[in-house]
């Protein structure tokens, strides 16, 4: 009797209060699965912008890769190294290749190079220019007017000077060139023209007045 006295006592009050306590346990359980899902969703989102920015620069490096192997291919000229070399032949060098880069691709003196023309009158520093002819003579060999020689032409070609390949010795003799004016000549080949002697300060006007008529830019 007691027991039915306390259910019709409470249990007008649960059943009061039932349903708003399930409805408010359901929406608390909501707003925490909310809430668990917009935190996770914003910790993730960086990771995705990662790997697109990664994905970017990889492809900014590959793209920057491949133009620096184009302008290495593009930066290559031709020169002839025949005489006395282990492997004469054609080969293709750097733009900023010396003649003692050339010797070096042929394998460099041969056993029977006269040595001591080639140390006085070979500049191992001179630029090499695309189409140039190198020549090493044997001992005994009655040298060339000119051991180096560009586009199949000597460095004195029917009597003009080839400033894009003559020797220090060669540009020496022109009249107002003394020894460093002749190095800075070689160390600024090449030149398309002679008149880029006076373009490049490298002669004045009155010493290119001079030498215009026995010189030749080939």
């Amino acid at each position: 009797m007691e027991n039915q006295n306390l259910q019709d006592k409470y249990f007008p009050v649960i059943k009061q209060y039932l349903a708003p306590l399930v409805l408010g346990f359901l929406g608390l359980m909501f707003l925490g699965y909310g809430l668990i899902g917009y935190f996770y969703g914003k910790k993730d989102k960086p990771d995705i912008l990662f790997e697109a920015a990664s994905t970017s620069a990889s492809s900014v490096v590959d793209v920057s890769a491949a133009d620096s192997v184009k302008n290495k291919q593009e930066k290559l000229i031709v020169v002839d190294i025949e005489g006395a070399v282990e492997k004469p032949g054609v080969y293709k060098l750097a733009s900023d290749s010396r003649i003692q880069d050339a010797l070096i691709a042929a394998g460099g003196l041969s056993k029977g190079a006269d040595r001591e023309l080639v140390s006085k009158s070979v500049n191992l520093a001179i630029k090499l220019v695309d189409g140039m002819k190198v020549y090493i003579p044997v001992v005994g060999e009655k040298p060339p007017q000119s051991p180096l020689s560009g586009g199949g032409m000597s460095g004195d070609v029917s009597g003009l000077v080839n400033i894009n390949s003559a020797s220090v010795h060669e540009l020496d003799g022109l009249p107002g060139i003394g020894e460093v004016t002749a190095d800075k000549i070689i160390n600024n080949r090449p030149y398309e023209r002679i008149e880029a002697l006076v373009e490049k300060k490298i002669v004045g006007q009155k010493v290119f007045e001079q030498i215009k008529e026995k010189i030749v830019a080939q």
